[in-house]
């Protein structure tokens, strides 16, 4: 009982602080995490168990995919097509919406969500419209799509299962049809009418922070005939750099000399082989008068007109580049990009540029034009590496994994069975249309703040004991609850739909609550009669 007390208070305190935003919500999950543990309810070797959960590493890896859909071209695409809608904001809403409400009901729903969310923010971008305006009702979009079939959510198939271990078949694919469509075309049409109007018009975050760090690149440089490390040695060339670098070899008239010793004397023409990291070449640049050298078959200078940039990029496990060297794939020719730098995890390669073989996470400084290199990552299949890093949101990755193991608790210390129990006792003398409300929006609550197949493995055979123990088919409260699990629009922590959108979006703890409450008295108010309609008591 005790534990009870704690969890419930736990939760309760924890949800006040995300709706007061005075609080980073990744310090009030890990503060709600630290009472849970200190208070002997969640094991200290559970404790970080959230951050494994496939829910914490689905948001953190399509976040990733969705950057690379992004690069891909299919976003731009896509993007082409909906921006002939024009700048209407019910228009965008509505057609992004129905896009990833249909694709939910046959895949899964965080998956179609990613791949219209870069879409949404580049069309934001493109009509000058908040990403907060699109971003949550996609999200909702998602789960209201997801209720449609047996495929388009865990917990439907979940509630099949139930219904198929009481003796009786299990739902079938489109069983969940006739009420879920009925509420996805009323949520659609409240998302683009209603919906977006509640929400803040907030511009996404930016990270002043670059997030992320990589070994140090392997790069060659040329001695100019006016740089002045010529007749310097190797110590000298450090000295005067002024950054920290390693020399790996020299390439004099055609003859490699490799790791030249420390009073090795420079000549005008030589490539020098030397390690450092990105942010370190500039300086080496500026302070010795060398000039980068550029990969395949060509010298150029880092600078240049105004629309030649430099971008770093990591080689994927299915690029074309594996195995082969810069001049195998001829990337200055045919693509119009150079090779300036390459960093290689935990190895060290003292192979030149040019002969270098491309190995999977190999990082690559490359240089072009900004539209050659656009078209030139997706089919190289590389994927730029702030692009891989800044595209996860961490603070929400920490929210989610810190909430799992305090959600548990609330299913381990049987407090969600006490909650379910009242429920329970509440179904004598009350009409079963009334109970099956309760039913449905107590789900929802319980999906709001844990995991939607741990609330249907809770809710599912409550909701049996009490339609058998009135006398009631099972069917209608076994379709309430696969309803009210899929509906968590009430926080950004009830679904990785929720949470995916919530970096992006720039949106607070509060900002679901004030359109997903609407939605939610939507879905129970029509829901119910729906639910009776098709599945009669």
């Amino acid at each position: 009982m005790t534990h009870q007390l704690v969890v419930f208070g736990t939760l309760v305190l924890a949800l006040v602080l995300f709706a007061w935003g005075r609080l980073r919500h990744d310090f009030v999950a890990l503060l709600a995490l630290f009472v849970v543990v200190v208070a002997g309810i969640v094991e200290p070797a559970a404790a970080f168990a959230g951050f494994g959960h496939p829910a914490v590493i689905t948001v953190a890896a399509v976040l990733v995919i969705g950057k690379a859909l992004e690069h891909s071209g299919l976003v731009d695409l896509l993007g082409r097509g909906v921006a002939r809608l024009g700048t209407s904001i019910v228009l965008q809403v509505l057609v992004l919406s129905t896009a990833v409400a249909a694709a939910s009901a046959f895949m899964n729903n965080v998956g179609a969500l990613a791949i219209m969310l870069p879409v949404a923010l580049h069309l934001a971008r493109k009509s000058g419209h908040p990403p907060s305006y699109l971003l949550m009702p996609l999200a909702f979009a998602s789960l209201l799509g997801g209720m449609t079939t047996l495929i388009g959510t865990p917990s439907n198939i979940i509630v099949a299962t139930f219904r198929g271990d009481r003796g009786g078949e299990p739902f079938g694919m489109f069983d969940f049809s006739p009420v879920g469509v009925a509420l996805t075309l009323a949520g659609l049409a409240f998302l683009a009418l209603a919906g977006w109007r509640l929400l803040p018009r907030r511009p996404a975050p930016r990270s002043d922070a670059d997030l992320f760090d990589i070994d140090d690149y392997i790069t060659e440089v040329e001695v100019t005939e006016n740089s002045r490390v010529v007749g310097k040695t190797v110590v000298e060339l450090v000295d005067l750099a002024r950054v920290e670098l390693q020399v790996l070899g020299l390439v004099r008239r055609s003859r490699r000399i490799h790791a030249p010793g420390r009073d090795h004397p420079f000549e005008a023409g030589d490539v020098v082989i030397v390690e450092t990291d990105a942010g370190q070449l500039k300086a080496l640049v500026e302070n010795t008068g060398v000039r980068l050298v550029g990969h395949s078959g060509c010298v150029e200078c880092a600078a240049g007109s105004r629309d030649i940039v430099v971008t770093e990029a990591v080689v994927m496990a299915d690029s074309p580049l594996l195995g082969r060297s810069v001049s195998d794939v001829q990337l200055r020719t045919r693509h119009g990009i150079n090779l300036l730098a390459v960093a290689r995890k935990e190895s060290q390669t003292h192979h030149r540029l040019a002969d270098i073989a491309f190995e999977i996470g190999d990082v690559l400084l490359l240089q072009g034009r900004e539209l050659a290199l656009q078209s030139a990552l997706p089919a190289l299949g590389c994927l730029p590496l702030k692009e891989v890093y800044r595209s996860i949101d961490w603070p929400v990755i920490v929210l989610l994994g810190a909430m799992i193991p305090v959600g548990a608790a609330l299913e381990t210390t049987g407090g969600a069975a006490r909650i379910a129990g009242a429920v329970t006792l509440l179904g004598h003398g009350v009409p079963g249309s009334l109970l099956l409300a309760v039913l449905l929006t107590l789900t929802m609550l319980l999906s709001a703040v844990i995991n939607n197949a741990a609330t249907v493995l809770l809710m599912a055979p409550i909701a049996i004991g009490v339609a058998e123990g009135l006398g009631y088919r099972i069917d209608p409260f076994l379709m309430a609850v696969a309803v009210g699990s899929s509906a968590a629009f009430l926080t950004p922590i009830g679904h990785q739909s929720n949470t995916l959108v919530m970096g992006p979006g720039g949106y607070r703890f509060i900002d679901y609550a004030r359109m997903g409450l609407p939605l939610t008295v939507l879905v129970v108010l029509l829901g119910v009669p729906m639910i009776l309609w098709f599945f009669p008591l």
